[in-house]
């Protein structure tokens, strides 16, 4: 990953601390590694799948940014908690196409 961890960390213990609109500015600095995160996710399903790296890393913003401020330690600890969520969505994607 790419981005620069103190920004990041700032940025973390900023949203932890109450300022709702750290999260806006944390998504954007990391959108691009979270995109490359998907992208190596995806790599893993079928070739058919209907999810894209871009779809999955906004499904992930939904969920991250669902949450109550997380105590996110650092950027890996941001990182490796973003990657999961993107995993259970994969799963539950999957989940959805074998029920119908």
């Amino acid at each position: 990953m790419s981005t620069n961890s103190s920004e990041i960390s700032l940025l973390l213990d900023q949203y932890r601390d109450g300022e709702t609109e750290a999260f806006g500015k944390l998504m954007a600095l990391v959108y691009d590694d979270l995109r490359r995160l998907a992208s190596w996710q995806l790599q893993t399903e079928r070739t058919e799948h209907s999810l894209q790296p871009t779809a999955l890393v906004h499904e992930a913003y939904l969920k991250l940014a669902g949450q109550n401020p997380v105590d996110w330690q650092n950027k890996a600890h941001f990182f490796a908690l973003a990657a999961q969520v993107m995993r259970h969505i994969l799963v539950d994607h999957a989940r959805a196409k074998q029920r119908d």
